[in-house]
């Protein structure tokens, strides 16, 4: 089983890739997700959240105000820091346990969509590693135009990840997203041609 790994950074499209793969028939794991289910309530992670950073991040229902976290993880490394040693160990065992499903159900390519895959060292889980990319300057219109971010926003989002040409230059394979959808799929299909080849 080919075990490829699907990274960009924020306001690259690395969703939209990870949807086409996902519509084309791949099992695709997605990271985000994982962390998701493990910050859902009666969850140990989420009880260590309320430890670290105060029960102020906690919804009254007792639920994750993940908006008022990620306010705070984007503008403090310190903070960012103490979340992501909580979290990456906890969704890194989860990605093995999921990889091994699927390799018990003898699937020929898994693709693990994972946002932080270099920052979180994620690297020796994967065969290969796609990239998504589009420029910097493309990455902050998208961010104001999408969420609504002022420029200083956007650029604390985009500055609390790792440089997208950091990430291309490490990448097997780059699928550039900067031209129109419909381009970006040609370019996701025909590295899935390669992939399944």
């Amino acid at each position: 089983m080919k075990v490829i790994g699907l990274t960009g950074s924020i306001a690259t499209g690395k969703s939209t890739v990870a949807t086409f793969l996902k519509d084309n028939g791949i099992s695709v794991i997605c990271a985000d997700a994982l962390a998701q289910e493990l910050t859902q309530k009666g969850q140990p992670a989420l009880k260590h959240i309320a430890l670290i950073f105060g029960l102020e991040f906690l919804n009254q229902d007792g639920t994750l105000n993940r908006k008022k976290l990620g306010d705070l993880v984007f503008n403090d490394p310190d903070s960012r820091d103490k979340l992501n040693a909580l979290m990456h160990p906890l969704v890194k065992s989860e990605l093995i346990k999921q990889i091994q499903i699927l390799r018990d159900k003898q699937e020929s390519l898994v693709i693990l969509d994972i946002p932080l895959l270099y920052e979180s060292g994620f690297e020796s889980l994967c065969d290969k590693i796609i990239v998504v990319y589009t420029p910097e300057t493309l990455q902050k219109e998208r961010l104001m135009s999408r969420n609504g971010y002022t420029e200083a926003e956007a650029l604390s989002r985009i500055k609390a990840q790792m440089d997208i040409e950091s990430k291309k230059s490490k990448a097997d394979f780059v699928i550039d997203n900067s031209q129109d959808i419909l381009t970006t799929k040609k370019h996701a299909k025909e590295l899935l041609t390669l992939l399944n080849s």
